[in-house]
């Protein structure tokens, strides 16, 4: 990987729900005005850094746009523990009186 990415692999990016790439785009879309503003003032220490940074940006785009014409698989939203609890609850209150008609025979 370039110098400087934060590991935004493609296969990273696949488990990155649509709200979590908007605001990865807009932290490095940040850090790029920032990296260009260092440059012209002659504070930048790494100009390699610049090159990594658009290459993130590209890649998130390019995931976006593959989601959008149905290349890429979008992940499928993650259960919060309050809703998985609730739902294992639910199973198990189903399951009772299944288990106890059983007893009864």
């Amino acid at each position: 990987m370039a110098l400087g990415s934060k590991q935004l692999a493609p296969s990273e990016l696949d488990t990155f729900e649509d709200q979590r790439l908007v605001e990865e785009l807009r932290k490095a879309k940040e850090e790029l005005f920032n990296l260009r503003f260092q440059s012209a003032t002659g504070q930048l220490d790494s100009h390699g850094r610049l090159r990594a940074v658009k290459r993130d940006i590209a890649r998130i785009y390019t995931v976006i746009r593959e989601r959008e014409l149905g290349i890429r698989a979008t992940p499928a939203p993650v259960e919060t523990a309050k809703k998985a609890s609730k739902a294992k609850a639910k199973k198990a209150d189903a399951a009772e009186p299944v288990a106890e008609k059983e007893e009864a025979e």
